[in-house]
């Protein structure tokens, strides 16, 4: 859920659309539409629609920049985002007008058709795929043009069976010093390192820079990217006045530096993340130094 990332959403989503879709890959998208159409695809499910540039299918970017602008004719109060996970299977990329599978690609054994960015198939140049079976693709959430997501970690966390690292499972003392790590695309990493974090507008905890002393959790994010093109920031953090958060209702949940608190600590089992594994949330982004870029570490690739 470092989708949940330091710089505006758009800019990571711009960033990862210029890479292509991995055959098996698991990815964040998002699907511009009406709220009308919204409602009914929350009830029912996205529908193939009938043609299109690709033909058949589910019309998705991972560039959030061009969702918001769909549909054209609709003002910003008309329209809303439906952010989705998208199982792509095999995946093809239609490069140029004409392509001999630009409408036949499904029938071939594919099951994503991908436009990467300025190849000339969108005006607008930005990416556009192509999912057939909606079966593969899974809403997230919605969110409308004027309030776009920021996030860094989600809260649909993953892997019920991995195990807290010991450090994580103690509480951090107020005033101390640790070592924290951040997971990210390695673009974003490098832009990070030369300009520091900026705080998610929102998340879990609310806004803030999400962290975690678990490097086996940051190395999974985001999510949506193999694990060669992820990186890990490792940082330093004074983590000031520190409250522990370790329940889904908690009454501070989201107010806590209205409290005098500088850090939120969601220990490791407490119900908050669905891993199990620690998180934390820094409100001064100034709290944390970069030491280093690092390579993910997962016990089980």
């Amino acid at each position: 859920m470092w989708e949940e990332d330091d710089f505006p959403e758009g800019h990571l989503s711009r960033l990862q659309s210029r890479a292509t879709p991995a055959d098996g890959g698991v990815y964040i998208m998002y699907h511009g539409t009406s709220r009308e159409a919204a409602a009914s695809i929350l009830k029912t499910g996205f529908k193939q629609s009938s043609d299109g540039m690709l033909g058949p299918g589910v019309y998705l970017s991972r560039d959030l920049e061009k969702a918001i602008k769909y549909p054209l004719k609709l003002s910003d109060h008309e329209r809303v985002i439906l952010r989705v996970k998208v199982e792509v299977g095999k995946v093809i990329a239609i490069t140029y007008q004409h392509h001999p599978l630009q409408y036949t690609w499904h029938a071939k054994g594919y099951d994503t058709a991908w436009c990467p960015p300025n190849c000339g198939m969108v005006p607008s140049g930005q990416e556009e795929d192509c999912v057939w079976d909606p079966k593969r693709v899974k809403v997230l959430d919605v969110f409308s043009p004027t309030s776009r997501p920021n996030r860094l970690w989600a809260e649909d966390d993953f892997d019920t069976s991995a195990e807290p690292k010991l450090e994580s499972l103690k509480a951090p003392g107020d005033g101390r010093y640790y070592t924290m790590y951040h997971g990210t695309s390695r673009e974003a990493a490098d832009i990070i390192k030369e300009k520091g974090f900026r705080p998610s507008s929102d998340g879990m905890l609310g806004r803030g820079v999400y962290l975690s002393r678990d490097l086996q959790k940051a190395s999974r994010y985001p999510r949506e990217l193999p694990v060669g093109d992820r990186a890990v920031l490792k940082v330093t953090i004074n983590v000031g006045k520190v409250i522990k958060i370790d329940h889904q209702k908690h009454p501070m949940k989201k107010t806590w530096h209205e409290k005098g608190f500088d850090t939120a600590w969601c220990p490791p089992k407490c119900g908050m993340v669905r891993s199990g594994l620690e998180e934390d949330c820094v409100w001064d982004p100034k709290r944390i130094k970069i030491r280093r870029i690092i390579q993910p570490q997962l016990d089980n690739l």
